[in-house]
């Protein structure tokens, strides 16, 4: 039996990341997709809470199940679970992002978002994303790394509230780095403008500043330098080394 594989994304089920993503996964098993009806970058784990949410089928062939729906990222993935499939698929996959989810882009990412989400449904998820946004970005030296994730992923399994956070540069591929979140902010997050009326907006921009440039076991090292980072991430927003020293606190 092929393994049943899960495909959402945040920039919508047109962009050509996720139609890249499909193309591969169907080498794999077979494909459900139930990604955004259009682009919904940074939206994290946002659930649509205030208005309904729908879905509708866009195609249906041998392997193949491609739906959209109106909500975000984390909303595919809970209708998926709770609506679609009739049991848990074998893998959740998410992407391919346009554009980098290294550092701390993961608290910000929908691509992420969804892929935690399929964590949290006790599923092995990975999230992938080229550091390119470009909407003609070129995803072919990354897709043999996709292929050989995901198929390790499904033969060996990931441990309970783990998830794969799987960033490659653009161009050359110089191998794969098993990597941890790079330690940085971003700065001067908004250019302030004024409008045609003199009234001030904000625009979001800014500058990733890495706090540990020299630290050769993170992810922004491993893209700096040509490889493929994967990132084990959890779910567990517990800080465990915290725990006994807040004990001591007068609380």
């Amino acid at each position: 039996m092929k393994p049943t594989i899960l495909i959402t994304n945040d920039d919508g089920v047109n962009a050509p990341g996720i139609r890249v993503l499909i193309r591969l996964m169907k080498q794999i098993g077979n494909v459900i997709v139930v990604a955004p009806d259009g682009p919904r970058s940074g939206q994290s784990n946002a659930i649509t809470v205030h208005t309904p949410v729908r879905y509708r089928l866009l195609e249906s062939s041998d392997g193949l199940t491609i739906y959209s729906c109106n909500g975000t990222p984390t909303d595919c993935v809970k209708l998926a679970f709770n609506d679609i499939i009739d049991q848990n698929p074998d893998l959740v996959v998410a992407g391919i992002n346009h554009g980098s989810n290294s550092a701390i882009n993961v608290i910000y990412s929908g691509t992420m978002g969804a892929v935690l989400e399929g964590c949290q449904h006790g599923v092995a998820s990975i999230g992938f994303s080229l550091c390119d946004h470009a909407h003609e970005a070129d995803f072919t030296t990354f897709e043999p790394y996709i292929l050989q994730i995901a198929r390790e992923t499904l033969k060996n399994g990931l441990p309970e509230n783990i998830c794969l956070n799987v960033n490659a540069p653009v161009g050359e591929i110089l191998g794969t780095r098993i990597t941890r979140q790079c330690n940085g902010v971003w700065v001067k997050e908004f250019a302030r403008r004024t409008d045609p009326v003199g009234h001030d907006y904000y625009w979001l921009t800014g500058n990733f500043e890495n706090h540990e440039p020299d630290a050769e076991d993170t992810d922004e090292w491993a893209l700096a330098n040509g490889y493929v980072s994967v990132v084990p991430t959890t779910t567990d927003m517990t800080a465990h080394r915290m725990i006994e020293r807040i004990k001591s606190w007068k609380l």
